[in-house]
């Protein structure tokens, strides 16, 4: 089902998307619908991630688990070498 959503723009925006309607050879009904599922998924993801940064957050503050920079930087630096390492353990203060 689809329904229909009224929007204001001043000319300036209106000439742009009729010329680009043009240039795609598309309605700039459909210019604005893609513009709008980008933007959409756009900051979807945005919040996704987050939600994802409050949840580690809460989650560390929680147990207060972390891997230090300095050996994360030194697994990291050995993706993709023949010396790759495993995952530096865990520190757990408490």
């Amino acid at each position: 089902m689809t329904t229909t959503l009224g929007i204001k723009v001043d000319e300036e925006i209106r000439s742009r998307l009729k010329t680009l309607g043009e240039a795609r050879k598309r309605s700039t009904h459909w210019i604005m619908k893609e513009a709008i599922l980008s933007y959409l998924e756009r900051e979807e993801e945005i919040e996704r991630r987050n939600m994802q940064a409050d949840e580690a957050w809460k989650e560390y503050k929680e147990s207060g688990q972390y891997v230090s920079h300095e050996d994360m930087t030194a697994w990291l630096d050995t993706w993709g070498t023949d010396k790759e390492t495993q995952c530096p353990t865990i520190t757990n203060p408490r």
